[in-house]
């Protein structure tokens, strides 16, 4: 069988094929005078599927009471949680291509292949209250122990396990980088100095930092920055250009689904239990701040940030703050800094925003 690099979106498995320097046409998606893998041939994928899949076992040889709800089929769990393959690719094609990469434990083991899967220890109380974010724990149970009976030192938060996924998810970013923020302006024009973050005084609370501490939130581009603010037609904007005056490191947890289950540093097992606390962090940070909010309603992400702003690297900050996806704005993307002082306000720009639908772009003048 032959399959290419247009069958995958998983960078490792893409940089793989590639390097193999073989071209041709796909027998799976038809794809012509594409970098190919050919199962007859090669076996360059065959370690990396094989170690995967060893951290799952079919429902037979799992214990009689595994909770339904943690099986799932080898097709989703590649297609939906790591996110493998393309999304043209069709269910059946997923089964045909990992029993031809892996048929010599399709022949040991085709149970794992066609039975509902599990990985064992998702179940073992042990296991989860040393590997697992939240232990044993839900999130709901976390937001009600943070807001309603231990504030300050709650234990349902596994911070080790916590730590080490973010090494996970962490990203550079380089000196000069550009990032963007928005304010309402009203006629009256803001300068440079007032694009930065409220003073510690006038810092409301919000989903990353506490009331009284001051993050400076920016966007990725000036679109996404218009949207945050919720901007209407007829709005006077400011739009503030940030550049980055040195190298700084954050938690991108726009990077949840991206990640390869095939990096060499990578413990597929510790993500695969972990995989949906992140994702339900990362949605956490990125709801909008609502009117009707109360102040408890960010407690949650706040101990999540201020844990990761706390994580020390050779006796100095590891992390300068964090990035989530923007809901307002689906192309676009938000950073919060911990310390605004690692940027400058380069330029600013004023708009009379023309007309506005929040379903395209805002038309500006």
């Amino acid at each position: 069988m032959i399959c290419c690099v247009n069958c995958f979106v998983d960078s490792e498995i893409k940089g793989i094929i590639e390097s193999l320097n073989n071209k041709g046409k796909c027998d799976i998606c038809n794809s012509n005078n594409v970098f190919i893998y050919n199962t007859n041939i090669n076996n360059n994928l065959v370690d990396s599927f094989n170690e995967l899949l060893s951290i799952y076992t079919p429902k037979t040889s799992l214990p009689s009471d595994f909770p339904i709800e943690k099986l799932s089929l080898l097709k989703d769990e590649l297609y939906n949680n790591w996110n493998i393959f393309s999304k043209s690719i069709e269910n059946e094609n997923i089964y045909h291509i990992i029993v031809e990469i892996c048929s010599e434990k399709y022949q040991e083991s085709p149970e794992l292949f066609y039975e509902p899967i599990g990985i064992l220890d998702a179940n073992d109380t042990q296991y989860l209250e040393k590997e697992s974010i939240l232990k044993n724990n839900k999130w709901e149970d976390f937001v009600t122990e943070i807001k309603t009976k231990n504030r300050f030192h709650t234990h349902y938060i596994n911070t080790d396990a916590l730590k080490k996924l973010l090494r996970y998810i962490e990203r550079p970013f380089k000196k000069g980088s550009k990032f963007y923020r928005a304010r309402i302006s009203n006629k009256n024009e803001f300068s440079s100095k007032d694009m930065y973050a409220p003073p510690p005084e006038k810092a409301t609370a919000g989903r990353v930092n506490p009331l009284g501490i001051n993050y400076l939130y920016l966007a990725t581009n000036q679109i996404t920055s218009i949207h945050e603010i919720r901007a209407g037609a007829y709005d006077y904007l400011t739009i503030g250009e940030f550049e980055l005056i040195e190298d700084i490191r954050i938690v991108d947890f726009t990077l949840i689904e991206k990640i390869s289950p095939f990096y060499p540093t990578i413990d597929a097992q510790l993500l695969a239990i972990n995989k949906k606390h992140l994702q339900k962090i990362s949605n956490e940070m990125a709801k909008p701040v609502r009117k009707s909010d109360g102040p408890l309603d960010y407690l949650p992400t706040q101990y999540i940030a201020d844990f990761i702003k706390s994580i020390e690297d050779n006796d100095n900050q590891a992390y300068h703050g964090i990035k989530y996806k923007s809901t307002l704005y689906k192309k676009g993307e938000n950073i919060a800094l911990f310390n605004q002082k690692v940027c400058k306000c380069a330029d600013v720009t004023h708009y009379d925003i023309e007309s506005i639908d929040y379903k395209t772009d805002p038309i500006l003048t």
